[in-house]
Order: C-alpha cells, then structure tokens, then sequence
C-alpha cells in the first residue's frame, strides 16, 4: 500500500517557513486527494499528494487563466511563491473564498457551458482527458477490500476501459473541468459563481462533465425533475441520459467513486464501510436508487 512519506501538518509547516506564511491558528478545511488548511491573512494552503508537482502548478495556471477569459475561479495569491514543494508534496496558496453556498444544478449548468466555451489555450498545456487516471492503483492498495472484490473492480475497469473506447460520441476538442459537481461551483452571496478544484480541467469530450449531474439524477436521486430539467435549459442542450454513452459514462463515474472510497479504507473505518457499500451496490446487490455518504 502507498504512504504519504510526509503528513500534511509537518508538510504544511516547512512550505510555510520557506514561504514566510504564517500559520498559527491554522484550521482544516478538508482532507482528500488534497489537504487544505485555512491560514491567517485569509490564505488556504493546498497540499496535493506526492508526485503531484506538474498538477499543482498547472492548476494555479490554469485559475490563472481563466480569470483572464473572464471566468470567475477560485485564484492563487500571486504575492507568495507556487509551488513550494517538501517530501515530493507541492503546496500551493490561495485566496479565501468568502461566505458561499452550493450552486444550483442551472448555475452549474451555466459555469460548464462557458467552460465548454473557451478556446483550448496553449498555456497551460491541458491535458487530455483520461476518464480512468488512478482508478487501477486506487483499487489495487485497497488491502482493507477483500480479494474477490477487488479482482471483480479490476475486471469491471478492463471492460469499461473496452467498452469506453469503443464509444462513437463526439470527441471534439473542448475544455473540460473534469470534475463538474455542484459543490465546485461556490456562489457567494452577492456575486458571480467561482469555479473550484481546477486540477482536473482537461481538453477531452464535453460529454464526461455533463454525466455527473446527469447520475446524481438517474442514479441516487439526489435531483428533482424540476432540478434536472432546470440543468438542461440552462445549459441548452439534449438529455444525455438518452444517449447510447451514457449507460458507459455513468458506470466509469461510479467506479471512480467506489475506487476513491477504496482508497482511503486503510486509514478511515468509515470509508471502508462506505467502499464495501458502493461495491454491493457496482454488483448488484443494491436496488437504485442508491445513497452513498460523502467521504
């Protein structure tokens, strides 16, 4: 099973001495793929996992970016050195979003079709989309998941990969945000929605960031029919749930999912009951609508 070499306080403490940010008070705001902390002078450090430099420093271009296309997104505070990198951990400096809420599923219907919008830059250099980056090592670590499960996610992967690439959809060359859920998109009280967690964005088919709300609906009922139609008046374009790569697109989302609970079942007993759930459900053990709890 991969470790961090370093945890993220001690990696936190060293960025921050060689930065000269302070951080006494410092608060955690979440603890995934990245480790945030709240620091004093309304800074957020972003510690990324290790070997995950190039993703850092693209992400704070990438913010950088598309504030200059004219799209609010969360920015880096170009003051403090990026990256600053402690055990092969980059740890990067933003600017504190003020009070927020959750877009709507038409906000964030409204963000993507901008994204979606954009002209593919040639700084940063994007990526191209690979809708299954980290699964097979996520799943592979997982040691708390027995070994039927994790040989039968393996098999599922292999042929989602197959399926996948057989699809005939319209892979055009648009601007992704890879991961495009509602709760990346903050709205603030008084003023334009800010896009977040930019690390994923990527040039691939617009497709894979129209799915997610798309499952939350048909999958875990987590939308209205008010809310999913409300998603595809403002994003002005046809249901892709009706879509022969839907059925594809939402299966390879799900296992991110499952592969992300997997990988954090070592160290957390809640997320290893969560990836045990998720698998059940992967195998049908479990009727839809599902409910699976945050991680």
């Amino acid at each position: 099973m991969t470790t961090d070499p370093k945890p993220a306080w001690d990696v936190l403490g060293a960025a921050a001495a060689e930065a000269g940010v302070d951080t006494e008070g410092a608060q955690l705001i979440r603890d995934g793929s990245n480790v945030m902390y709240r620091l004093p002078g309304g800074i957020v450090a972003r510690i990324g996992r290790p070997g995950t430099a190039d993703t850092a420093r693209r992400e704070a271009e990438t913010a950088i970016w598309l504030a200059s296309q004219g799209i609010p997104a969360v920015q880096v505070i170009e003051s403090l050195p990026q990256l600053v990198v402690v055990a092969e951990r980059p740890v990067t400096w933003w600017h504190l979003l003020p009070p927020h809420r959750p877009a709507t599923p038409a906000e964030l219907a409204t963000v993507l079709k901008a994204v979606h919008s954009l002209d593919v830059p040639t700084r940063p250099q994007l990526p191209l989309h690979n809708p299954f980056a980290g699964i097979a090592p996520r799943i592979r670590d997982a040691t708390p998941i027995n070994a039927d499960d994790r040989d039968w996610l393996l098999q599922r992967l292999e042929q989602l990969e197959a399926d996948y690439h057989q699809l005939e959809m319209n892979q055009g060359r648009f601007v992704l945000h890879g991961d495009a859920w509602q709760g990346n998109v903050a709205v603030p009280e008084n003023g334009q929605p800010i896009l977040l967690d930019l690390e994923a964005f990527s040039i691939g088919p617009r497709q894979w960031d129209l799915v997610q709300i798309a499952v939350d609906y048909t999958d875990f009922a987590r939308l209205t029919d008010a809310d999913y139609k409300s998603f595809l008046t403002a994003y002005g374009d046809d249901d892709i749930t009706e879509t022969p790569e839907f059925r594809t697109l939402a299966d390879i989302q799900e296992l991110r999912w499952v592969a992300f609970a997997a990988s954090k079942a070592a160290s957390n007993p809640n997320a290893a009951h969560e990836a045990r759930h998720r698998i059940a459900c992967l195998r049908g053990k479990k009727p839809r609508p599902w409910i699976w709890s945050a991680l």
